[in-house]
């Protein structure tokens, strides 16, 4: 099976186009190695996925025939990202989450700079 049509099948992607285009922006890969989407998979292989800072890294249990229920994933793939990576990942959520509570939403504009600059002048 490819594995854009596999990391989509066991829903670690939305679409199968989302999942093709993060294999050619080098966001997947195969065995530590970036990988083209048309790659054939097979048992044992270990897949890597970019998440923000972190790369979670999965080990190929078994190959569906097609696309499978989020509760029969366990079934397919082991994770076996390191607890620490996790945790990172986690924190940074957090830390977004409450950012867009707050209603900070990345980089300040030109007036919200300034205005920052005349309360610290």
């Amino acid at each position: 099976m490819r594995i854009d049509k596999f990391i989509w099948s066991t829903r670690l992607f939305k679409t199968r186009a989302i999942a093709s285009k993060s294999c050619t922006t080098e966001k997947v890969k195969l065995n530590n190695l970036f990988t083209k989407p048309g790659k054939a998979i097979s048992i044992g292989n270990v897949i890597s996925i970019k998440v923000a800072p972190i790369w979670k890294t999965y080990k190929v249990i078994d190959i569906p025939k097609s696309r499978i229920g989020a509760k029969l994933v366990a079934k397919y793939l082991l994770e076996t990202t390191s607890k620490e990576d996790l945790a990172q990942l986690k924190l940074i959520h957090q830390t977004n989450r409450q950012n867009k509570i707050l209603g900070i939403k990345g980089r300040p504009t030109k007036k919200l700079r300034r205005d920052l600059d005349n309360l610290l002048d």
